[in-house]
């Protein structure tokens, strides 16, 4: 069969991106004739600007000649951000001609606005007659599934619900101790991987936040790209750099994630930490499935049909859960406490006092070092500057999960509202920022005139 894929391809640095890859590879692997065009680009076949009207008509030349269409769609590869009703309504109408063009029309739906297809506006009423172009539908999760055939009136019968990682394969050939020595990793350390895109609904500031306290051999290794140079993101990635400097044993690799890096790290992980505020499905969680490594992620999106039946998931619904999780995950992999018989009263206060410390070392996973005038200047910026540090970043508020009215409502309310309070809070975390470094360089610059300050 001769197949035209639409969809972003590497080496763009996508999520859907690496899913279309795989499944383009299990396509040809079963025997199919693959062509794939990109909307930008790319190493595909072929590459188009499918945003607005003229871009679906220019779909619509070129899907005479293939058996099938495959489009893995994302709202934003097609409609204009943002986009008006009748901006839409004029897309979807474009859309609808290329898909009637094609012989057979599949689409895997990563991403769409239900609300989009309710209602009986000219754009509602565009965005049905789009979707009953397609033969199959592809989603992830029942409750996609429910949620697509209510809102755009496709029959039930078309939209099947397809794994997340259906087509996934290892891109790594590492073992685990080859992973760890790979990536500087001590063999014996309990490592805790928060992996993926840098976006603030990742929430991965709240795996730092859970993982504070962790002792020693126990790390937190938060790992991605900001997959879009917009302020919000690029800010969120200095925060978390800043986060993790403060919290022992959590560290922030900022940078370029090939699929076999992504791979080797979750290889050499124990636990896989996804702390999401929102997300529809995650590939990191079949990734992590498929590596056979546990996870701990929110309950949010469709994760939890997804995790149904995957043994060692565990989801939680909040910050605290979250952090009970990590740390139980913690105390079930560390070795047990073990230490020598207290000395007798008879050996005196220094023996029994050495004992003590000794022991405290050994929870710490090391002794605490001498203090220096360099480390001396570290504590009073750290003491000047904790009661700005404890104030947490501000974000949108979580929704929370859930079906029924008043879910539904704080969903749409967050969209409606989301693009003018992001500016805000971004601008609020960012002044908390500045404030933060400003008394540090104070505080620098008294100790370099020696200028004396008390601690009330």
């Amino acid at each position: 069969m001769r197949i035209l894929m639409v969809t972003p391809y590497p080496p763009l640095r996508d999520g859907i991106a690496s899913y279309a890859q795989q499944s383009v590879a299990a396509l040809r692997a079963q025997g199919h004739d693959v062509e794939v065009l990109s909307p930008g680009p790319s190493a595909a076949h072929h590459h188009l600007d499918l945003v607005g009207p003229r871009g679906g008509l220019a779909l619509a030349k070129r899907v005479r000649g293939y058996d099938k269409l495959v489009v893995q769609f994302h709202p934003d590869f097609f409609y204009p951000v943002p986009s008006s009703p009748t901006q839409r309504a004029e897309v979807s109408a474009a859309l609808a001609v290329a898909f009637r063009l094609a012989p057979r029309v599949e689409v895997v739906v990563h991403e769409i606005d239900y609300r989009h297809g309710r209602g009986a506006s000219p754009a509602a009423r565009a965005a049905r007659a789009l979707w009953r172009q397609v033969d199959v539908v592809q989603v992830h999760s029942e409750s996609e599934r429910q949620r697509f055939v209510e809102a755009f009136g496709v029959p039930a019968g078309r939209v099947q619900i397809v794994e997340h990682g259906a087509a996934f394969v290892p891109r790594s050939r590492a073992d685990r101790a080859g992973a760890r020595a790979s990536l500087g990793i001590e063999a014996d350390a309990r490592l805790f991987l928060s992996i993926g895109f840098i976006q603030p609904h990742k929430g991965y500031d709240r795996a730092i936040d859970a993982f504070r306290g962790l002792p020693a051999p126990a790390r937190l290794d938060v790992v991605g790209s900001v997959r879009v140079e917009e302020p919000q993101f690029v800010a969120y990635a200095q925060e978390l750099e800043d986060r993790a400097q403060a919290v022992r044993g959590a560290h922030v690799h900022v940078g370029y994630v090939s699929d076999e890096l992504f791979d080797r790290w979750i290889i050499a992980s124990d636990v896989v930490v996804l702390p999401y505020r929102e997300i529809w499905s995650s590939g990191v969680l079949e990734r992590a499935r498929l590596l056979n490594r546990p996870v701990i992620a929110t309950r949010v999106g469709a994760l939890e049909e997804q995790a149904a039946g995957v043994e060692g998931v565990r989801l939680v619904d909040d910050d605290a859960q979250l952090r009970q999780a990590v740390w139980e995950f913690a105390q079930a992999e560390a070795e047990p406490f073990t230490a020598a018989p207290w000395p007798s009263a008879a050996a005196g206060r220094d023996a029994i006092q050495a004992e003590v410390v000794a022991r405290a070392a050994q929870r710490r996973g090391g002794a605490v070092g001498a203090v220096s005038a360099h480390s001396a200047s570290a504590q009073d910026v750290a003491f000047a500057t904790a009661p700005l540090r404890r104030v947490r970043d501000v974000h949108l508020p979580d929704p929370g999960p859930g079906r029924g009215v008043r879910p539904f409502a704080r969903r749409v309310v967050r969209k409606l509202t989301a693009w003018q309070m992001q500016p805000v809070v971004d601008q609020l975390n960012t002044l908390t920022r500045a404030t933060v470094e400003s008394v540090a360089r104070a505080t620098d610059a008294h100790e370099e005139r020696g200028e004396p300050r008390e601690r009330g």
